[in-house]
């Protein structure tokens, strides 16, 4: 079938065939047998009435290949993209389809220009009240907004003094962000593989590499989905016994604390409750590639600390991300506001209000962008629940951009100069081997998601054994 886009909606079928007198003929015959409505048949007549006078003639080799051509062209302008046959085959046309685009619309646009074109691009009020309304998505007191997930999630550690003789449990198969943080405070990092045929952490294992030591779990909301978050309390609970605090945030938590890695999962919920209210900490990312972009950027939520307050906290974390100043910029280019101290020579991690302006425009759109998603997801779940695995050099060639979710730590040179080796991580290792991550972004047209299905499908027929009932 010939995966056309319509002009005309009418078209029901378009066979062609190749009659070949004997296997040395230099002229092959072409028939073209049409069955189709009026008004397609007569456009088709025009077209082959221009080249020869009648359906079926002889036509040299050489030419063959360039009428093939002409006619799939033809044929591309006016036939309807259910209509399509080819020799009895189905035929996909080439697309060139992007990994995850931004989808930036014109209120994006609009949205920077205005900051432009005001007195304050860098941090300022815009960033404020993107941070008011990632807190109310997740349902968390306050949100503040950095530079980058990766910030987000070193600033929850130092918050929390993390250093030098702690130890932090992250999953083998994740991004190496999860795990640098943990590198860049002086901690200990210790792997767990994930559970066979699941892409969450073993939690037995992680259970059982609970010592004195462990300060923090960073569990991986991968693609989207929340971890078991109540199993996840319900070990550290258990495990109480072990954690030994060595600061007041600490002793105010009295166990293990839960950092969550939630770059994907921004929207989500579990149980009713939205992620960046189910882990004691949640990171999300807003690069480029995610579901709600600021080109680069991230945002941290934390639910309410026994004891403290969370502006507080909140405060802490400002110092934390522009110098250890007292008063961000934004309110020292105030009239008579000058003055300042620096109470830490700490680090300059603030989101800008350009990125910001981005942030508040998709955060808008954030609903419809989700239900979009999801409906790309239903339509991907019914046509690839039969299917096994496919190469994804194969969709390359194809014009279909994939990627995979993760390469484990273990394999890259970094984890593997620590000490990690990938033989002791089997069930990452066997994720990675049959994974491969399909374009998901609200720019997919449809006609987009059905070449990719087919694809993805015809692909997976080449190479994988299936049912072929279950294929139909």
């Amino acid at each position: 079938m010939i995966a056309f886009p319509s002009l005309i909606i009418h078209m029901q079928k378009v066979l062609f065939s190749v009659k070949k007198m004997d296997e040395y003929d230099p002229h092959p015959k072409i028939s073209i047998h049409l069955s189709c409505n009026y008004t397609v048949k007569q456009r088709f007549r025009q077209f082959f009435s221009d080249m020869l006078p009648v359906y079926e003639w002889e036509i040299s080799a050489s030419l063959r290949c360039l009428f093939f051509f002409t006619v799939l062209q033809y044929i591309n302008c006016i036939v309807f993209s259910q209509s399509r046959f080819f020799a009895g085959k189905r035929l996909i046309p080439y697309m060139k389809i992007q990994f995850s685009p931004p989808d930036i619309s014109e209120a994006e646009i609009q949205a920077v220009e205005e900051v432009l074109r005001s007195s304050w691009i860098t941090t300022g009020s815009r960033t404020r009240e993107l941070e008011a309304g990632i807190a109310r998505l997740c349902g968390t007191e306050r949100a503040i907004c950095m530079n980058s997930q990766t910030a987000c999630a070193e600033m929850a550690l130092r918050l929390l003094g993390i250093g030098p003789g702690d130890e932090v449990i992250v999953p083998a198969y994740t991004y190496s962000a999860t795990a640098s943080v943990v590198c860049h405070v002086g901690a200990k990092l210790v792997l767990v593989d994930c559970a066979k045929d699941s892409l969450e952490m073993d939690y037995a294992q992680m259970s059982a590499a609970i010592n004195e030591h462990t300060k923090v779990i960073i569990p991986v909301d991968l693609a989207g989905i929340p971890c078991n978050y109540q199993k996840i309390y319900e070990i550290v609970e258990e495990k109480r016994k072990y954690f030994h605090p060595s600061n007041p945030i600490q002793e105010a938590f009295g166990r293990i604390i839960i950092s969550a890695d939630a770059a994907h999962s921004l929207g989500a919920s579990q149980r009713g409750i939205p992620t960046g209210s189910l882990a004691d900490f949640s990171s999300f990312s807003f690069h480029a590639v995610k579901n709600l972009t600021t080109a680069e950027g991230g945002a941290l939520t934390w639910r309410k600390i026994p004891g403290m307050d969370s502006d507080q906290v909140y405060k802490q974390l400002q110092l934390f991300c522009l110098h250890g100043q007292t008063i961000d910029a934004f309110d020292k280019n105030r009239l008579g506001s000058w003055a300042y101290d620096i109470v830490q020579p700490w680090y300059k991690h603030n989101l800008t209000d350009l990125a910001a302006a981005i942030g508040l425009s998709q955060l808008r759109r954030y609903p419809e962008m989700l239900a979009r998603r999801r409906e790309i997801i239903r339509r991907y779940d019914k046509a690839f629940c039969p299917l096994g695995i496919v190469r994804p050099i194969e969709m390359a060639g194809q014009g279909v951009a994939c990627n995979v979710h993760y390469i484990p730590l273990p394999m890259l040179t970094a984890y593997r100069t620590m000490g990690f080796h990938i033989e002791d991580f089997p069930n990452a290792y066997a994720s990675f081997s049959n994974e491969i991550t399909l374009p998901l972004h609200t720019l997919l047209t449809d006609e987009e998601v059905d070449y990719i299905i087919s694809v993805f499908s015809d692909i997976v027929r080449k190479y994988c054994i299936y049912d072929d009932k279950k294929m139909g």
